[in-house]
């Protein structure tokens, strides 16, 4: 059952200062037949180390899990289980983990979508720079749909300044378009030790986020530039605050996430919280350049994300626009030559007959348009000579499919060449034989019928041989295919099978030694005679 559930899998790893992709792994849980083609919310959770990021996503997964269960909690003494975590001031969590399981969700307009949950290792501690830091951070932040920025006990102003390098990226990346470059964004301030000041909750997390990120002229111009990025790169900025779960929780080491050592307070501003992000009516699917993503899009900004960080140098923030303007391209390319492929298996696929070269290539030509015009109104980012190289790209390797189909669709008639004449000359010559000689012995009308079936024969050879080597009238050469299975399998193979098994008996009967009768006296021999002659 726990193995059903699903499990954490590392799929971005940060060892030796580099960071490395497992695609593998990515691949299992995001091109599933069941998910790969569904809108997509990726919730990711990141900020300092020991902090509880995992042990909150935990909560994350029992709600998914329930279903819309209004007891998703659980039960008081039920251990807290599923991304690593434990107590204590080492680091659990290393890279970038996802949950094995993607969750299926559907929405209030009926349309059911996916969730994947995201982990991801905590800043500032004694084993990482802070580049490396800044990487995962950054990563989480352009891959996910809700991030979740955790905090402890306020928000200060470093805090802030952690977030100005993703801000810059978004200001590059928003140049030449309207749309904000990251989704929503969630403070979440854990222990709030103020609830006098601001009530625990969204209400009051809202007062405190006003606050902090107020501007005024009295600040310097750097801390008011850091203000309006973080509200401009955003599509949602929102703050929750949460009380402190409890002693038991936070020095026990034995602590095991059961309910009943958390207190009450703490578990019912949870629940909000929880309900707040992963509501059907709160979620937020994920987009990049104001079009929604699909599973199997997420891989290729994964790819291309890490691709620029794991050379361990964190990229100028315009190599950050250029990889989301790859990655999109990427995506249109992949979609156009799905759909070119999907096409053309409907004109030549191995269960269509076969067609003619020049039909093939104007089918060819119309399909690859179609295909083109897809890319080209695909939205995306990026400059025109980018688009430009990534066009010359798909219409490469739409050529190269087309080779393949035509090597494919030659193979067809080289394969229909000689089974489909072969069977109906054998059918006109049969015919042919019986009709002969039914005229010998004078059965005239026997011999028509028989006839009949013989030009019937010929007409359907001479229309298969038109359909198959001018590539027209494709219907009626698929027809007469059929027609010729049919009557190989039932009537030909299984004569075949009864003379070789008649000829098999005969064989046994031949070889098999017989007992020789008795000799007979010669009364007995007389008596025989008469007997033969009386009847």
């Amino acid at each position: 059952m726990e193995q059903d559930r699903g499990e954490a899998v590392t799929i971005v790893t940060a060892e030796d200062h580099t960071f490395e992709l497992n695609e593998d792994v990515l691949n299992s849980v995001l091109m599933k037949n069941d998910i790969k083609d569904k809108k997509i919310v990726v919730v990711s959770v990141a900020g300092a180390f020991r902090k509880g990021k995992s042990f909150l996503l935990n909560f994350m997964l029992r709600f998914l899990e329930a279903q819309g269960n209004p007891d998703w909690l659980g039960e008081d003494d039920q251990p807290l289980k599923g991304f690593s975590w434990r107590g204590g001031s080492e680091r659990d969590t290393t890279g970038i983990l996802i949950w094995n399981k993607v969750f299926p969700l559907t929405l209030p307009s009926g349309e059911e979508i996916a969730v994947l949950l995201m982990d991801t290792q905590g800043a500032f501690d004694s084993t990482s720079t802070v580049k490396e830091c800044a990487t995962v951070f950054a990563l989480s932040t352009m891959l996910s749909s809700i991030q979740v920025y955790n905090l402890s006990q306020n928000i200060q102003e470093d805090d802030l300044q952690h977030l100005e390098l993703f801000t810059e990226y978004g200001r590059l990346a928003m140049e030449g378009s309207d749309d904000k470059p990251f989704q929503k964004l969630m403070f979440l301030v854990r222990d709030w030790s103020f609830p006098y000041e601001a009530e625990f909750g969204n209400k009051g997390g809202k007062c405190i986020l006003d606050r902090r990120l107020e501007i005024s002229e009295k600040q310097h111009p750097q801390l008011q530039q850091l203000r309006k990025h973080i509200r401009s790169c955003f599509k949602e900025v929102e703050c929750f605050l949460m009380p402190h779960p409890g002693f038991e929780v936070a020095t026990s080491p034995s602590f095991d996430g059961r309910l009943s050592d958390i207190r009450d307070e703490f578990k019912q501003h949870l629940q909000d919280f929880i309900q707040l992000l992963l509501s059907p009516s709160n979620v937020i699917p994920k987009q990049i350049g104001g079009r929604d993503i699909t599973a199997k899009d997420l891989i290729n900004y994964f790819k291309v994300y890490v691709e620029i960080f794991k050379g361990g140098e964190l990229p100028e923030p315009k190599s950050m626009l250029d990889a989301t303007a790859e990655a999109n391209n990427l995506t249109a390319v992949a979609n156009s030559k799905d759909f070119y492929n999907n096409e053309m298996e409907k004109v030549c696929g191995g269960d269509r007959p076969y067609v003619n070269n020049q039909t093939l290539q104007r089918l060819h030509f119309d399909i690859r348009q179609s295909a083109l015009s897809k890319f080209m109104d695909t939205k995306k980012m990026g400059s025109e000579a980018l688009e430009h190289t990534f066009k010359e790209k798909l219409v490469k390797e739409i050529d190269e499919m087309y080779e393949s189909f035509v090597r494919f669709n030659d193979g067809k008639q080289m394969a229909h060449a000689v089974r489909t004449p072969a069977t109906l000359l054998f059918v006109i010559f049969v015919c042919y034989i019986n009709s002969t000689l039914l005229h010998m012995i004078g059965l005239e009308a026997f011999a028509v019928s028989i006839n009949l079936f013989m030009v019937m024969a010929v007409v359907a050879l001479a229309l298969w041989g038109y359909s198959r080597f001018t590539g027209e009238a494709q219907h009626i050469g698929l027809f007469i295919d059929n027609l010729v299975n049919v009557t190989l399998n039932n009537f030909i193979f299984p004569s075949q099978k009864q003379i070789a098994q008649a000829l098999l008996r005969g064989a046994e009967n031949a070889t098999s030694p017989r007992t020789p009768e008795p000799l007979q006296s010669p009364g007995e021999l007389h008596r025989s005679l008469l007997q033969r002659k009386a009847k």
